[in-house]
Parts: C-alpha cells; sequence; structure tokens
C-alpha cells in the first residue's frame, strides 16, 4: 500500500512539473524528463546533434581561455609551480582542440563521448591544480589567485545547464565532478575546516540542481518542437522531412546489417473526386481514416509517412518484396476505410527494396517504388506491382 501511495505522489509531482511547461509536454511523455531510454529514434538523433554542438562551442571557448589564464599564473606564482600549472593547461587545451575535430554519426552515444571528455579534461586539471597548489605556502595576491581554481567545479557544475539532458543523464555527468570536490576535501583531511567545505559541497549540489533543472526544461520544450515538426498535423503519421530522415537512416542501419529494406509508395485512387464531390472536410477525414487504418493493419515497427497531398510512403524494415505485398494483400483484403458515399476507399501501391534492387540510396529506392505506383494506376488502380 505504502509503495502504491509513494507512486501516486511521483505521478502527482510529474503533472505539476508539467504545469510548470504549459502546452510542452503530454502526461504520457513526462517519463522522458527523467530516462532517455524510450525517446523517439528522431529525437534522440536531434538531440546528439544540439549536444554535440554545444560541446564545440564551449571547447573552443575553454581552449582559447585556458591557455590564456597562464599570463596571470606567471605574474603572482613563482616559476616552478607555475611551469607546472603551464603544462597541465597547454595540455587540456589541446584536449579541447580536439573536440574541434570530432565527427560524430549523428548517434546519442558519440554526443555522450564528446560530453564525457569536454567535462573530463577540466575535472583532472581541478585535481592536478589542488595537488599542486597544496605544495607550496602561498600568501597576499597569490593565495587569492589560487583560491580562485577552487571554484572550478562550481563553473563545471553550471555548465551542465546549457544541455537538454534528462534527470539521469545530469546525475551520471555531474557525479564525476562532485567525486572530485570530495577527493579534494580528501587530501586536506588533517587540515580540513569542516563547516566552510560543508557549506561548499552543499552550494555545489544546490547549482548541479539547477542546472539539472535548466536542462530537463530545454528537453521538455525540444520534445514539444520535435513533435510538432516530425508529426503531420492531420494524419499523425510522420512529416515527409523527418520521413526522408528515417529512411536515411533505416537504410544505412540496413547496409551495415545488409538486410531487406522495403519502401512502398501508396496513392488514394480517385482522391481528387472526393474534395471535388464532397468537399475538402471530406477529405480531410478520408485522409485520416486511411492513415489510421494503415497503421492499425501492419506491424508496430513499419513506418508510414504521408510523402504529400494524398501520397504516402511506407517504410518496412527487415521484410523482403515476397512478406510485404502478402502484407499489403491482407491490409488491401481487409479494407482501407469509406469514401463518404460508402465505397470502399482503394489506393495504386509500388514496391521497391534495396537487395533486389540493388539501391544504395534512399532516392533511388523511391523513385523505383514510385515508378511501380504509376504502373498500377495504369493497370486500372487498386493493385500493387513490386519488382518482376
Amino acid at each position: 500500500m505504502s509503495d502504491a501511495v509513494a507512486l501516486k505522489a511521483i505521478r502527482i509531482r510529474m503533472i505539476k512539473l508539467a504545469d510548470l511547461i504549459p502546452g510542452a509536454l503530454d502526461q504520457a511523455e513526462l517519463h522522458w524528463l527523467a530516462m532517455p531510454n524510450r525517446h523517439w529514434v528522431l529525437l534522440s538523433r536531434r538531440r546528439a546533434a544540439m549536444i554535440v554542438n554545444r560541446v564545440r562551442m564551449l571547447a573552443f571557448l575553454f581552449a582559447v581561455l585556458t591557455p590564456l589564464w597562464s599570463i596571470v599564473d606567471l605574474v603572482v606564482f613563482p616559476f616552478p609551480l607555475w611551469f607546472w600549472l603551464a603544462m597541465a593547461r597547454i595540455f587540456a587545451s589541446v584536449m579541447f582542440a580536439s573536440l574541434l575535430l570530432y565527427r560524430p554519426n549523428g548517434e546519442l552515444a558519440d554526443a555522450y563521448q564528446a560530453m564525457a571528455l569536454l567535462f573530463a579534461v577540466p575535472t583532472v586539471f581541478f585535481i592536478t591544480s589542488y595537488v599542486l597548489l597544496g605544495h607550496y605556502h602561498l600568501s597576499a595576491i597569490s593565495a587569492a589567485i589560487a583560491s580562485g581554481y577552487a571554484f572550478l567545479p562550481f563553473v563545471l557544475v553550471a555548465g551542465f545547464s546549457i544541455f537538454p539532458l534528462t534527470l539521469l543523464e545530469n546525475i551520471v555527468f555531474a557525479s564525476p565532478v562532485l567525486m572530485a570536490e570530495g577527493a579534494a576535501g580528501w587530501m586536506r583531511w588533517s587540515g580540513m575546516d569542516w563547516p566552510s567545505f560543508a557549506g561548499a559541497f552543499w552550494l555545489l549540489v544546490l547549482i548541479m540542481g539547477v542546472s539539472a533543472l535548466a536542462g530537463i526544461s530545454q528537453l521538455a520544450f525540444m520534445v514539444a518542437l520535435v513533435r510538432q515538426s516530425i508529426y503531420d498535423p492531420l494524419t499523425g503519421v510522420l512529416s515527409r522531412g523527418s520521413g526522408e530522415e528515417m529512411l536515411d537512416l533505416q537504410l544505412a542501419l540496413a547496409s551495415r546489417s545488409n538486410a531487406p529494406l522495403t519502401v512502398v509508395l501508396i496513392d488514394i485512387d480517385h482522391f481528387k473526386q472526393v474534395n471535388d464531390r464532397f468537399g475538402h472536410d471530406a477529405g480531410d477525414r478520408v485522409l485520416k481514416q486511411f492513415a489510421h487504418g494503415f497503421k492499425t493493419a501492419l506491424r508496430r515497427g513499419d513506418i508510414l509517412i504521408r510523402w504529400g497531398g494524398e501520397e504516402f510512403l511506407l517504410l518496412m524494415s527487415n521484410v523482403g518484396v515476397f512478406e510485404a505485398t502478402r502484407a499489403l494483400q491482407r491490409v488491401r483484403e481487409g479494407g482501407m476505410g469509406k469514401r463518404p458515399d460508402g465505397s470502399p476507399l482503394t489506393a495504386s501501391i509500388g514496391l521497391a527494396e534495396r537487395i533486389s534492387d540493388g539501391c544504395d540510396e534512399w532516392r533511388s529506392l523511391v523513385k523505383a517504388a514510385d515508378t511501380r505506383m504509376y504502373a498500377a494506376k495504369q493497370r486500372g488502380r487498386d493493385c500493387v506491382v513490386a519488382a518482376g
């Protein structure tokens, strides 16, 4: 009973969080703010691109500013300390510069790797500088500049606020910074000012919380924007722009594993007559009915795209021509909906498959399916035309 009460309380808090971001998220999407494992593929790819771009932006800033601070160190620190700090800064700057050359393939794992390196370098630099400074007794201006190194973890944690991250991702990426701060305290265990250290650590945790909230808010708005951009508002299936992105992704995956990939172009027969006789509102209802019927009749993994007007594109991964043709025949036999006058909806359908058609590029695959769709029209419509 206590578990049920706890779950209910968590759900209420998540709903209240959604109220803080009006119109951004549906309640079913709230769990996406906590964990990334069920995000749309296109959302993950766009989020990965944004993370990598912001990693490069920060890497460029750090690569320029990190060695420049050596001028200040040269003025206030003795030469041996300045030399080793300068070497650490040069090494850090080279690592930051290497991130500018990083060319990911669009996967979220690559974005994680780039972000981990971006924050690992200054974290290691913080520990290194802490060890070096601990060997010197500094005073006056030197001590003041040296104390500034202690604020590096606060800068790092605040930096997470510019990334659209889930709660889990924020915790994972911020944990090494918190551990580095704890390691610095452990290294001065004997002379630790515990109230001062506890206050600083608590402030670091608070900044981490604020940064996490900022990142989660970015993610929430990104989910809403991506949802609006990838789905056709009338039919609820993928829009053409998102469909092209999905075609590119699925063809790359199929080529990598040498798996079949079938593209189907579907054109509703005599759709113009529906608009002319019954009006555009009736035509919109027909399109929604047709898209819903197709989505429910096929496999969960099949992707339906509104290609334009009354044309739809169906993307069937790991399916050859024979299996795809049989599946489409079953959909036709089961009915694809009704026209406003009660007569059945029919469609002209053309198929193309990556291996049998020898297509290494999705545009040529779509062109082959388009040619066969027009062949279906020439054969009297209401039929499926595939290779051979």
